[in-house]
């Protein structure tokens, strides 16, 4: 039996996701951050990937890494940051399942910078995802237009710069709460509500 975070496409089953960005929402905002002694996880972001992931979502971070594009770290560091919010959130019993990052410069008008739909895009074929019965978390208009391009729904949250973007936006999410946690309760009640229950009579 397929459960609330399973679709079927093509005879293929397809998975829910939540889309997550990772600077702002996940770590504290560093600007570029490039050294994995600065990173720090936001209060709360363990539990409320548990949350998500115990509600049969793959939980995949999408994030725009212009840094790398514009010289100011390379890919090594990246892969450092990441490895090193890998490490921080195991501690506390949590796990991202993929991560995909964009590392152009806003000037080289590739396909993968958010709010552009490439890393979704790719995610999906990669992890035989259900877009549209996703979600996305963010901080920055660029991801609530990414959510509305793959016709997701969107939490924003008011961590770092979700506060500038609720004031200067026109209300592109569905839905804007103060951190991680809140969003991981709101789309477990997207889910739940989304759940259909199937009984053999026969």
């Amino acid at each position: 039996m397929s459960g609330p975070a399973d679709a079927r496409k093509g005879g293929v089953s397809l998975q829910k996701a939540v889309f997550l960005d990772r600077d702002g929402v996940i770590l504290e905002e560093r600007g570029y951050l490039a050294k994995p002694d600065e990173v720090t996880l936001l209060d709360g972001a363990a539990e409320a990937i548990r949350m998500m992931a115990g509600l049969g979502l793959k939980v995949v971070v999408v994030t725009n890494q212009s840094g790398i594009g514009r010289g100011f770290f390379d890919a090594n560091d990246y892969k450092k940051v990441r490895e090193r919010m890998n490490t921080l959130l195991a501690q506390q019993g949590a796990k991202v399942d993929a991560e995909y990052n964009c590392p152009h410069a806003p000037w080289e008008e590739c396909a993968c910078r958010k709010p552009l739909p490439g890393l979704v895009q790719t995610a999906a074929s990669e992890l035989a995802l259900d877009v549209a019965g996703s979600f996305v978390v963010g901080d920055k208009r660029s991801d609530m237009e990414l959510a509305r391009a793959v016709k997701a729904r969107s939490v924003l949250v008011r961590t770092g710069y979700g506060k500038e973007t609720e004031k200067d936006s026109d209300g592109t999410w569905d839905v804007a709460v103060d951190n991680i946690s809140e969003a991981a309760e709101v789309i477990r009640d997207w889910v739940e509500e989304g759940r259909v229950e199937v009984v053999d009579c026969r």
